[in-house]
C-alpha cells in the first residue's frame, strides 16, 4: 500500500518509520529541506512529567498580565483573525480544572509510549542521539510554586509516575553540586529522558532512507484530487502523487493543510526561541530543568553544549521575531543559575520555530469523517518531539486498521 505523509517534521518522518516497518511503500512530502522546523531547537525532553496542557485556569488572566511585558514566556498577539477567535474561544473553554484533569491521562499514556519507542530507537544500528534517562527538574523560587509542585507531585504518584518526589533547597544543590542554584527546591521527575533533536532527526532521515522511503522536498502540497470518500491524489507545486493513505502531519501548518481537505481545527503557531551554546567557563549542569516561574527550558546536552529555550508566542508565522524574548529566556537562567550568565548571542545564533498549538492542548490523532483513508496527526505544541515516536506508532495503527496502543478517543481530529 502506497502512503503519503505531508510534513516532514519529528512526527511525520516516525509515521514513516512505523509505516515502512509495516511494510508499505512510503514517500515524506515537505514545503522545506527537513533540516528546519521546531524538530530541532526544541529541548530535547521525551517527558511523561508533562500531563498538564497549556490551556490551565488561570492562563488567560496571567496572559492578559504579560501582554505588556516584551520579555515575557506567554504572548497573545491581538488580530482580528477569526481562526484565532475560534482557537481562542476553545482554548477558553477549556482551561479548567476538570478538562485538565482529564487531559493527564491520556499524556501521560501517550508519552509513555513514545519515550518505549525512542529507548528502542537507541538501540538500534545508527541511532546514536544521545538518548539518556536520567529525569529532569521543575525548580521554584517561590513559596506559591513550591505549593503547585506539591500539587503536582500527588497528580503524578496518582497517575503511577512513582520516581518523582519533591527535593529541598540542600537536595536540589546535591543533585547539581557544580553549579549554584538560586531556588526553594524542585520536583524531580525520574520518568523523564532526554536526547539531542540535532542528531536524531539527520539519523532517522538517513535510516529512513536506507530502507526505502522516499522524499520529496522544497515543493508545497497545493491540493488534494478525491473521488467520493477517499482521496486519490496528493497534488503539490511541481507534480502529483498518487496515494492509497495519506497522513497529514503538517505541525503548525496543520489547519491549512486540513482545511484543503474540508477539515476545520482549532490550531494556531506558538513561536518559541532557543539558544545553544558552550556553558561558561567553571560551569556544568547534570539534569535537564525546567524553571518554573520563568517558564524556561535547559537541556545540558551530551556534546557538551547546553541549550536554553523558551517562550510561547501565538503570532503568525511571517511575523518577524521578537528577540527581547530571548532576553527574557536568558535573564531567567541567570536568576536561577548566577554562575550561568550567558551574553546575548548574535541574531544568527538564535533559533526559532513554530509549534502547532491545539486548542486545548492534545494533540489530534485520528481519521476525519470526509475521507476514510486520511489520518491526521498535529497539535502537538511544545511536546512534538516528546509525543513524536509514540504518535508515528498511533498513525501506523490506524493506517492499518489495527487495535491502537492506547485510547485515542481523546485525540479526535475533529473533537470540536
Amino acid at each position: 500500500m502506497k502512503v503519503v505523509i505531508v510534513g516532514g517534521g519529528i512526527v511525520g518522518l516516525s509515521s514513516a518509520f512505523y509505516l515502512q516497518e509495516a511494510g508499505h511503500q512510503v514517500v515524506v512530502i515537505d514545503k522545506e529541506d527537513l533540516l528546519q522546523g521546531c524538530s530541532y531547537g526544541n529541548a530535547g525532553y521525551i517527558c511523561p512529567s508533562h500531563f498538564i496542557p497549556l490551556a490551565t485556569p488561570g492562563i488567560v488572566k496571567q496572559g492578559l498580565r504579560w501582554m505588556w511585558n516584551s520579555e515575557s514566556p506567554f504572548y497573545v498577539q491581538p488580530r482580528l483573525d477569526s481562526n484565532l477567535i475560534r482557537w481562542g474561544w476553545h482554548f477558553m473553554r477549556s482551561a479548567t480544572a476538570q478538562k485538565v484533569a482529564a487531559a493527564a491521562i491520556p499524556l501521560r499514556d501517550i508519552s509513555l509510549l513514545s519515550q518505549r519507542e525512542y529507548a528502542r530507537w537507541a538501540t538500534m544500528p545508527g541511532m546514536n542521539f544521545s538518548y539518556q534517562h536520567k529525569g529532569l527538574l521543575e525548580i521554584f523560587k517561590t513559596q506559591q510554586k513550591a505549593e503547585h509542585c506539591h500539587h503536582t507531585l500527588q497528580q503524578a504518584l496518582s497517575l503511577g509516575l512513582t520516581d518523582t518526589r519533591l527535593l529541598n533547597q540542600q537536595e536540589l544543590q546535591e543533585m547539581e553540586p557544580n553549579t549554584r542554584i538560586d531556588a526553594l527546591g524542585a520536583l524531580y521527575f525520574g520518568c523523564d529522558a532526554h536526547c539531542y533533536p540535532n542528531q536524531l532527526i539527520p539519523q532517522l532521515i538517513e535510516l529512513l532512507k536506507r530502507s526505502g522511503v522516499e522524499f520529496i522536498t522544497n515543493t508545497q502540497v497545493t491540493n488534494f484530487e478525491t473521488s467520493r470518500d477517499r482521496v486519490t491524489k496528493v497534488i503539490y507545486e511541481k507534480g502529483a502523487l498518487t496515494a492509497d493513505k495519506v497522513v497529514v502531519a503538517t505541525g503548525s501548518w496543520g489547519r491549512q493543510t486540513a482545511a484543503l481537505l474540508g477539515v476545520r481545527i482549532p490550531l494556531m503557531p506558538g513561536r518559541g526561541y532557543s539558544v545553544t551554546m558552550e556553558p561558561p567557563a567553571g560551569a556544568q549542569l547534570n539534569y535537564p530543568a525546567i524553571l518554573i516561574e520563568g517558564r524556561v527550558a535547559i537541556t545540558p546536552l551530551a556534546t557538551g553544549l547546553i541549550r536554553f529555550g523558551g517562550t510561547m508566542e501565538i503570532t503568525p508565522q511571517d511575523t518577524p521575531p521578537r528577540y527581547n524574548r530571548v532576553k527574557g529566556i536568558l535573564r531567567s537562567v541567570e536568576a536561577f543559575y548566577p554562575d550561568l550568565s550567558v551574553p546575548f548571542p548574535p541574531t544568527d545564533k538564535i533559533w526559532y520555530g513554530y509549534r502547532p498549538c491545539s486548542a486545548d492542548g492534545l494533540p489530534y490523532i485520528g481519521k476525519i469523517r470526509s475521507y476514510r483513508n486520511v489520518v491526521v496527526a498535529t497539535g502537538h505544541a511544545m511536546l512534538g518531539l516528546s509525543l513524536g515516536a509514540g504518535t508515528g506508532k498511533l498513525v501506523q495503527e490506524i493506517v492499518d486498521e489495527r487495535p491502537a496502543s492506547m485510547d485515542i478517543r481523546p485525540f479526535a481530529v475533529e473533537r470540536f
